[in-house]
């Protein structure tokens, strides 16, 4: 019984919408997936309901975007309660920031010449949480870049001349929220930076696992981090970070998974920690 605990929708800047992603799951003979949008839960009640329809569960998650020492740092949120006052708020903030990083993007563009606007940016994105993909989904519609890769990597990527940084807390802050909305804390993908050095720091604070498992690890890179999972007493974990097969990422939903008894783990750490909920 296979679970992928890290995947994206159309919510944040998955191509895949929450039911679309549910019945794929489902077609994979996935026991169970958790959608972990960038900074947004507006993907997670779509996906309950799809999963209760395909008899498939669904984990309501997050992933959160930190920085700390100007390092860009990722923590996933599992099991979340979704009633949690103080979680919504700082995640309606998120919301709010992301709308002005993009307004400020555009702007940049217009300056450039380019006849880009917000109105269809916000068109695009729907309900979800609009970001760069959308961007970049108008920017090829009006003709400004062949394709959504050429947008990034001439105009909206780090360090191009229309990229604005987005909305960032620290890690430590992430992973306190996460806890506060009963939620299970995980460090991930720490093979794409070096934010494993941050796992000290994070224990204390409640930090509750570590994405051992991931596309961009090498099999060495994994046993390490399981290794040190170990040594923290932290559960290792993983997922495909599935944004749909035609992103620019190239990753299959189900690419990488772990058994049901690391999401069985997740839900004993929980309840230990909140023996009434």
């Amino acid at each position: 019984m296979q679970v992928d605990m890290h995947v994206h929708t159309t919510a944040s800047d998955g191509m895949d919408s929450p039911v679309e992603v549910v019945a794929s799951a489902k077609k994979l003979g996935l026991k169970a997936l958790a959608i972990t949008d960038h900074d947004t839960l507006e993907g997670v009640e779509p996906a309950l309901k799809a999963g209760h329809d395909y008899e498939i569960e669904v984990i309501p998650g997050i992933e959160l975007s930190t920085e700390a020492n100007g390092e860009e740092t990722h923590i996933l949120g599992y099991l979340l309660e979704l009633a949690s006052k103080e979680f919504l708020e700082t995640i309606s903030l998120f919301r709010n920031y992301r709308i002005k990083r993009i307004e400020q993007m555009v702007v940049k563009l217009q300056m450039m010449g380019f006849p880009v606007v917000m109105d269809r940016v916000m068109a695009i994105s729907g309900t979800g949480s609009v970001g760069r993909p959308h961007l970049a989904a108008a920017m090829v519609e009006a003709g400004v870049a062949a394709n959504l890769t050429e947008a990034f990597d001439k105009y909206i990527g780090r360090g191009c001349s229309a990229y604005v940084p987005r909305y960032k807390i620290e890690p430590a802050e992430a992973v306190q929220l996460i806890r506060k909305a009963n939620g299970v804390p995980v460090l991930a993908h720490p093979g794409l930076g070096n934010s494993s050095k941050l796992i000290p720091e994070l224990v204390p604070k409640g930090l509750a696992g570590i994405e051992a498992f991931h596309p961009a690890h090498s099999r060495e890179l994994s046993e390490y981090y399981y290794r040190l999972a170990e040594k923290y007493n932290l559960i290792a974990t993983g997922g495909s970070d599935y944004h749909g097969l035609g992103h620019k990422e190239g990753r299959s939903l189900g690419m990488v998974t772990v058994s049901y008894a690391v999401l069985q783990e997740m839900k004993d750490w929980r309840i230990a920690l909140n023996p009434s909920k």
